[in-house]
């Protein structure tokens, strides 16, 4: 009696541990790959493309006996995940398996002509972060100008966003600002998955022009999930996104990362989620924002020292951000309020005054609009700002619905 509970007992836990969500290429291997039957394709993917047993979306179609895969692409930091943030990715050949590697990033960010030759569909099989500013979906929107101009199918494997599908933040991109980290009129967080994005650019002319358009749709992924609550595991999207939870806290202190003024914890063991500086109290600050009581958020503070970046080898001092209630909190807000707060603190240290001139075109391009920085500016004050970086929120909602595959 006693194995026949533990046997149950076993099989419980490793089901209370498994998937509950079938990612898009789970369910082409499902539908015996006949989307792709007698086609020549082309991949667009990284390390993050991969099945629920951590086998390679590249292996799988190159293993298919009724695929025939002729071309992968890569973007920001390569097709192996081998190319450090910001670093051109080189055009090369898979020692894996042999195949062609066309770079799309770097001088070419956009797949040309030639690279193109011989392809019949263009697949796209990555994991998003669900933030504008992250450049996967850059890379997703030019590919799908490219298959449209060159004749071209293309299909979407859908993925979670891990920061699930009710969470929109920010203002649209404006048109000065349109980039290669917002390269769409759309929110810093706009709630959707890649697939649901790639149907909306295709089908509200976002896009240089329309392409033929599939998306292999996930099952068992509803909006209200997080990454957690997927069950999948987590494959280091980028250097600086190496963990399950390192998503939720990309938005929340990444635009004020790219003023340089102060750490954000990128060269330290914390990406994203601590902020630092030599000149901080680090009991000060955290008691300054604790006291503001932002919804679901709790900091603590923190003393550490930066292997590389800002304040590298320095003895910075801050404060950890803890994320207590991810439904009430405001993530992108959290960095304004930070802001706002050290510029009390140390007015000699006022963000835009002592930051780098040169960073303030990136982070006008991250924000969207150069209004996020030139009325923060006047007040160091979160209220100055809000109601700008809310304006498109809800309009973006009603729009985007239109597209949501998932309920």
């Amino acid at each position: 009696m006693r194995k026949i509970l533990f046997i149950l007992s076993f099989f419980i836990s490793v089901s209370a541990f498994a998937s509950s969500v079938k990612t898009g290429i789970e369910v082409l291997v499902d539908q015996k790959f006949k989307l792709l039957e007698g086609k020549r394709v082309g991949l667009i993917t990284n390390p993050t493309g991969v099945d629920s047993n951590m086998k390679s979306t590249i292996d799988i179609l190159s293993e298919a006996p009724n695929v025939k895969l002729v071309a992968l692409f890569g973007p920001e930091h390569g097709v192996r995940g081998d190319v450090w943030a910001g670093d051109k990715v080189d055009t090369a050949k898979d020692p894996k398996t042999g195949l062609p590697v066309y770079s799309l990033y770097g001088k070419t960010r956009k797949a040309t002509p030639d690279m193109l030759k011989g392809i019949d569909v263009l697949v796209y099989d990555i994991q998003d972060n669900g933030c504008r500013s992250f450049t996967y979906i850059s890379t997703m929107g030019l590919a799908m100008e490219a298959a449209a101009e060159n004749n071209i199918e293309f299909i979407v494997l859908d993925r979670p966003n891990p920061l699930g599908g009710l969470k929109i933040e920010g203002n649209l991109t404006e048109d000065p600002f349109i980039s290669f980290v917002s390269q769409f009129k759309i929110p810093y967080l706009y709630g959707q998955t890649c697939g649901e994005l790639a149907l909306m650019l295709n089908e509200e002319n976002m896009l240089a022009k329309k392409c033929k358009l599939t998306v292999v749709k996930m099952k068992g992924w509803k909006r209200k999930m997080i990454w957690e609550d997927t069950k999948l595991e987590w494959v280091v999207a980028s250097p600086h996104i190496p963990h399950k939870h390192s998503s939720y806290f990309y938005p929340v202190t990444g635009i004020l990362g790219e003023l340089g003024y102060i750490s954000i914890g990128v060269g330290y063991t914390l990406p994203f989620q601590i902020i630092g500086a030599p000149w901080i109290n680090a009991d000060s600050l955290t008691n300054t924002l604790n006291k503001l009581h932002l919804p679901g958020i709790t900091f603590r503070p923190i003393h550490f020292k930066p292997f590389y970046s800002t304040f590298k080898d320095e003895h910075c001092h801050g404060s950890e951000i803890h994320i207590m209630d991810y439904k009430k909190a405001n993530l992108a807000e959290i960095q304004f309020y930070i802001m706002q707060e050290m510029n009390k603190l140390y007015p000699t240290k006022a963000v835009f005054a002592n930051a780098n001139k040169d960073r303030f075109n990136m982070f006008d391009k991250v924000s969207g609009s150069d209004q996020i920085r030139l009325k923060f500016t006047k007040n160091h004050n979160f209220d100055d700002i809000k109601a700008y970086w809310n304006k498109d929120v809800e309009s973006y909602r009603k729009l985007s619905k239109k597209y949501y595959l998932y309920r």
